[in-house]
Parts: C-alpha cells; sequence; structure tokens
C-alpha cells in the first residue's frame, strides 16, 4: 500500500515558512518541504532536531589528525629516525601542515560519504521533482495523510498562506 500525501505549493518563501509552522502548530506530520535555496528559519518551522552529521565530521577529522600525526611520528621518530640540524625527531610544528590537510580531507569525505548513505543517494537514481519547478522557483510542503488527517484544515491552512496549488499524491510521486 502506498503512502498519501497532502501537498500545498508556494511561491514565496515567506509564505511557506509561515505554512509550515502552522501545520507544525496544528499537529501534522511532515513528510518533507521541498525548496529552491535555503530559507533561514525552515528547520525551527518544521521542528527538526540538529543534524548529527556534525559528529561525523568531528569524528572522521579526530582520526584524520591522529593518522597523521601518527604516520608522522612513526617514520620520523620511530622508523627511520635522522639528526637534522639537532632537531626533535617528532617536531610537532613541522608536523602541522599535514595533519591539518589530512583532518580536512578525511573529516570532508567522510561526511560526504555519511550523508549519501543516510539519504540513499546513489549514482543512477531517478528523481523526480514532486511538483514541476521546486527545483527553479516554487516551494511545496508534503503532508503525510495518515491516521485521523484532517484534509479540510490543512486546505484551510495552505489557503490562508497564498498557496499556488493544494495537490493530493500517492507514494509514487512522493
Amino acid at each position: 500500500m502506498s503512502k498519501k500525501f497532502f501537498v500545498g505549493v508556494f511561491t514565496n518563501e515567506h509564505d511557506v515558512l509561515d505554512a509550515t509552522t502552522a501545520c507544525r502548530e496544528a499537529g501534522f506530520a511532515f513528510h518533507d518541504v521541498f525548496l529552491p535555496y535555503a530559507v533561514h528559519g525552515m528547520e525551527d518551522a518544521m521542528g527538526i532536531k540538529r543534524s548529527w552529521l556534525t559528529w561525523v565530521t568531528f569524528l572522521a577529522g579526530a582520526a584524520g589528525t591522529t593518522i597523521a600525526l601518527a604516520g608522522q611520528w612513526y617514520v620520523s621518530a620511530y622508523d627511520w629516525p635522522l639528526n637534522i640540524g639537532g632537531k626533535d625527531p617528532f617536531a610537532l610544528p613541522a608536523f602541522i601542515p599535514i595533519a591539518f590537510e589530512l583532518t580536512v580531507l578525511i573529516g570532508g569525505l567522510s561526511t560526504v560519504a555519511a550523508l549519501f548513505a543516510v539519504c540513499k543517494l546513489f549514482p543512477g537514481k531517478d528523481v523526480k521533482p514532486i511538483v514541476d519547478g521546486v527545483t527553479d522557483d516554487k516551494f511545496a510542503i508534503v503532508l503525510e495523510r495518515a491516521g485521523n488527517f484532517d484534509e479540510a484544515r490543512a486546505r484551510s491552512i495552505f489557503q490562508s498562506h497564498n498557496a499556488e496549488q493544494v495537490l493530493e499524491l500517492s507514494g509514487e510521486k512522493a
């Protein structure tokens, strides 16, 4: 059985932000809100918690720093120690650039990989926009029609916030 969705299409970011807040206050369950660009305050309007991807970035960056420093220590102080100009074999200031580079590289690549894995994005995935123009100049609020969904209330919220269209869709399109 496919899920059913109730969609409001807007042309103004302020209208979609206000309608999203009204839908959350009315107790509707969001499937998603589609925007052509980032709208400040949308996460708060939808009631979304802070992303855990920041922890992936932090832990992967810490792993990159550890790998860089451990690798440089192993090569220059343990495996092949050379006395060059009386410097310590493990001269930390000399190792900072490579440690920084590996921190950024491993942190960034791990974040992108985690994002793609969580969003189930992969090459060749056929994705069609839920509403034409949603990637250009339209905004769409997609509500889940589950349980005791009040269609009249949702339609009223959308229309009172200047919705251009109000649609009902099944799970194949959403």
